[in-house]
C-alpha cells in the first residue's frame, strides 16, 4: 500500500501582478490591507513586496493635514452631577421548568 502525502505548494505571483497591487496601494489615504483583501492577498505579503522595492507604505493621514494639535496639561476638571429624583427599578424574572424566580 502506497501512502501519498500531498505537498503544500506556494503561490507565485508575477512581477506585473505585484507592481499593479503596489501601485494601487500608493495613493494617499489608501489602506494596504483593503487593497490586499480585494486582491485575495495577505496584507503582510503586500507590505513585504513594498519593503523589497524600497517603497514606504502610504500615510494614513488626510492630505494637507500636517498640523499637530497640542493639548493642555491634564488636570482636575470639576463636574457637577445632579441627583436623579427616582432610583431606577430593576426587575428580573427567571423560569426554569416549573421553578420561577422574580426579583425587584
Amino acid at each position: 500500500m502506497d501512502v501519498v502525502i500531498p505537498r503544500r505548494t506556494r503561490l507565485t505571483h508575477s512581477e506585473a501582478c505585484k507592481q499593479s497591487v503596489i501601485s494601487a496601494c500608493r495613493g494617499p489615504g489608501v489602506s494596504v490591507a483593503g487593497v490586499a483583501l480585494a486582491n485575495g492577498l495577505n496584507a503582510n505579503q503586500v507590505h513585504c513586496w513594498m519593503r523589497e522595492r524600497g517603497i514606504a507604505p502610504p500615510s494614513r493621514r488626510k492630505p494637507g493635514s500636517t498640523e499637530v494639535t497640542l493639548f493642555a496639561e491634564p488636570g482636575f476638571v470639576p463636574v457637577q452631577v445632579t441627583p436623579s429624583v427616582e432610583a431606577p427599578v430593576i426587575r428580573l424574572k427567571v423560569q426554569h421548568g416549573n421553578a420561577r424566580v422574580k426579583l425587584e
